[in-house]
């Protein structure tokens, strides 16, 4: 394992260790609780904390400071999740049942509502208290344009026609914001100054782009094992991505005619037909279109490190994760956070480490 490798593990641990120490699922009532606990528990990439402590080991030593950030972000984004299952109605996430299927509807709402407030909890707790007055702003900010964005997506479901530049405008709100707040958040903590963290927070905004797309390039060509939810979920839900848009755009004559067709079905009656779309997206060009955005954007992203003044272990953090995420390297080391915070977390709960996150018992 290389240095820089070691470190991001290192710090994926601190984070983990961070949120087994909120001791979330031993807290009442636990019909609130639990549902929280058991979303933390699925583990994920962490991203977001890793961004916020390695923007923070950027420019300082000192990158433990960020840990509250990264804490705060990292159960916002979960909060964010939680509440898109249950707008999506999807039965999984992360290879698990959602939480809206295992507890309803409400139990959803009301936990991911505390999520929410946890977060701002976290994110209080930074050692340097003059910093909340950039801190506190900021993160509402990108709270609230995370909300947007989540509207803007639901409402492109029942229009019939998307621009591509709204498309990107909305995942800029519903995703970038939040990799580049990550960025930008970690940065302030680390020692930055304002100017050197929003140019942080324009390379997370690339990135973020190029994470959604790619989100998107996989839901309808990955596999459902290492997705962690059902293949084909945005052709059967009519999301205006942007695989469906550059397809609209290609296609001609009877082709067109047959996937508008059957955009016009139910949820429930497109979910036979996700091998004739992708043939469809596949006839475009859209696979080799998407992934080649996917490319232009992550390298405009390694451009903006490479031209700012960091601390060379910090952009070498940066730079690592970054490939990291490209390459899945985060998803398959996860199981060494998961069983980190299964273990520190909960006194009911014992859990096995592995790739795949295993159920609570």
């Amino acid at each position: 394992m290389y240095p820089d490798q070691q470190k991001l593990k290192l710090i994926r641990e601190a984070v983990e260790e961070q949120l087994a120490a909120r001791s979330l699922g031993t807290r009442s009532p636990e019909g609130l609780f639990a549902p929280i606990d058991y979303t933390l528990r699925l583990g994920g990439k962490r991203i977001r904390p890793l961004l916020a402590c390695a923007a923070a080991a950027a420019f300082s030593e000192a990158w433990q400071r960020a840990l509250p950030v990264a804490v705060a972000l990292e159960i916002f984004h979960n909060f964010t999740l939680l509440h898109d299952d249950l707008m999506d109605r999807s039965p999984l996430r992360r290879g698990q049942e959602t939480v809206y299927r295992r507890w309803g509807d409400n139990t959803a709402i009301l936990s991911g509502d505390a999520m929410s407030i946890e977060a701002y909890a976290s994110l209080a707790e930074v050692a340097d208290k003059s910093l909340l007055a950039e801190l506190l702003p900021r993160f509402s900010q990108m709270a609230l344009e995370v909300c947007v964005g989540q509207q803007y997506d639901m409402e492109f479901e029942t229009r019939s026609e998307v621009r591509v530049e709204e498309y990107m405008e909305m995942i800029r709100l519903k995703t970038s914001v939040l990799l580049g707040s990550s960025l930008e958040l970690g940065a302030l903590v680390g020692g930055a100054t304002v100017e050197q963290a929003r140019a942080l927070y324009a390379v997370g905004i690339q990135l973020g782009l190029a994470f959604q797309i790619q989100d998107d390039l996989l839901d309808v060509y990955g596999e459902e094992k290492t997705f962690g939810k059902p293949i084909g979920g945005d052709i059967v839900n009519a999301k205006k991505t942007l695989l469906l848009l550059y397809t609209l755009e290609q296609l001609q004559g009877e082709d067109l005619k047959r996937l508008q067709e059957i955009l016009t079905y139910t949820p429930e009656e497109r979910r036979a037909y996700i091998d004739e779309v992708r043939a469809l997206y596949d006839k475009a060009g859209t696979r080799l279109y998407t992934e080649a955005e996917i490319e232009r954007l992550t390298a405009e992203a390694y451009h903006g490190v490479e031209q700012l003044p960091l601390r060379e272990e910090g952009r070498e953090l940066l730079l690592a994760l970054f490939h990291t995420l490209r390459s899945h390297e985060v998803a398959c080391s996860s199981s060494i956070a998961i069983h980190i915070y299964t273990e520190r977390s909960s006194t009911r709960t014992v859990t096995r480490c592995s790739h795949v996150p295993q159920r609570p018992v």
